[in-house]
């Protein structure tokens, strides 16, 4: 399945490829064959990303800016990647964020902000693919969501756009199967990525929070990559509409099993990729 001509010929687009998951997904996808590029808001970041990225992968892999949020922009961020190279037969939807906030603070701008990024920003990127490619050739997109079964306290804007983005690909995926479109999403747990630092420092306790996964430790970001390049390989083929849960067992686990914790508990050291300050 990760063979290095698994996805040969195919081109993927990334979003949010810069840093953290999406870095990791961009490069697991470009060691596997495929064409990359990478998309997020800002050059500043995404051009140094690209750099790195195509060191790594061994060959060139495009950063593009992009704000998922303004539909003129995706368009054109689209239509460059089909102008560019021909195509565009994965589309990873990795773009977005969030800010820890009780509910009822959360101001009318930080609600349309975290869902205009989680929500109306994935459809605006699955819908210019599907229309500028994928409906007429087929295609893979995979969603980047989060634990939304149990709800998720301290992020009520996020985990309601999170959960609307699942509803929307369970949608797509019945709509366009007869086109050849493939759409899931992907649910992270905890996972050892950059992404802590975007929060106040002493947010979260990080030893703490694997104490909360039965398999007591985090994700790699490699194991959410690993998920997301299976299901646009061609051993995911007939799978559509899923989400998949990829989260040690946290989102089963409630105070009534107790699990010892390791001894000791394993060191959380916050990787940080070449190209990152």
């Amino acid at each position: 399945m990760f063979r290095d001509d698994a996805l040969s010929g195919k081109v993927a687009l990334v979003t949010g490829g810069g840093t953290g998951i999406g870095a990791a997904i961009a490069r697991m996808l470009g060691q596997m064959g495929a064409t990359v590029v990478i998309a997020s808001r800002k050059a500043s970041n995404i051009e140094p990303a690209a750099a790195g990225l195509s060191r790594q992968v061994g060959r060139p892999v495009q950063g593009m800016a992009c704000d998922i949020r303004d539909r003129a922009a995706v368009d054109a961020c689209v239509n460059n990647v089909v102008s560019a190279h021909g195509r565009v037969d994965i589309l990873v939807n990795n773009g977005g964020g969030q800010f820890l906030s009780p509910a009822e603070v959360i101001t009318p701008r930080g609600w349309d902000a975290v869902v205009a990024t989680n929500l109306t920003g994935q459809w605006n990127m699955t819908q210019a693919v599907a229309n500028a490619w994928m409906l007429a050739n087929g295609g893979a997109i995979v969603n980047i969501t989060m634990l939304t079964a149990r709800g998720f306290p301290g992020m009520a804007h996020s985990v309601a756009a999170r959960a609307g983005v699942e509803a929307m690909s369970r949608t797509l995926a019945v709509e366009w199967a007869s086109r050849g479109v493939r759409i899931n999403s992907v649910e992270p747990g905890l996972v050892n990525s950059s992404g802590f630092r975007r929060y106040p420092e002493g947010a979260f306790d990080l030893r703490e929070l694997q104490r909360r996964v039965p398999m007591k430790r985090m994700a790699s970001v490699e194991e959410i990559a690993g998920t997301v390049c299976f299901l646009v390989s061609p051993l995911g083929a007939y799978i559509t509409g899923q989400t998949i849960v990829v989260d040690g067992g946290h989102s089963l686990w409630g105070d009534n099993w107790i699990i010892p914790d390791p001894e000791p508990l394993p060191e959380v050291v916050i990787p940080r990729e070449e190209w990152e300050e």
